[in-house]
């Protein structure tokens, strides 16, 4: 029996993990981290967790969505939005 979940295409996936990247960006808030969004998680993860992975599972990537080292995702974020000339306001 297999039970292995397949999804279409990575619009669907994210939908599925999106309930851990709101969890773990309502994390970062509660750090601090105010400008970062579920969509930079995401970003920061297929940039440089799951590039080169192969044969992940859904477990496995909400693992890496909580366990994010928080000031290199934040460097990622900061370089992103330098990139694109988002602005954000930083409380202090």
């Amino acid at each position: 029996m297999n039970n292995e979940i397949k999804f279409k295409n990575l619009e669907e996936l994210y939908k599925r993990i999106l309930p851990a990247l709101k969890s773990k960006v309502k994390e970062l808030n509660n750090k601090g981290y105010t400008y970062i969004h579920e969509e930079d998680v995401w970003n920061y993860l297929r940039t440089y967790k799951w590039l080169n992975s192969s044969f992940l599972d859904l477990g496995t990537m909400v693992n890496d969505c909580f366990n994010i080292n928080d000031k290199e995702l934040n460097n990622f974020v900061l370089k992103e939005l330098n990139k694109y000339h988002r602005e954000y306001k930083q409380e202090g």
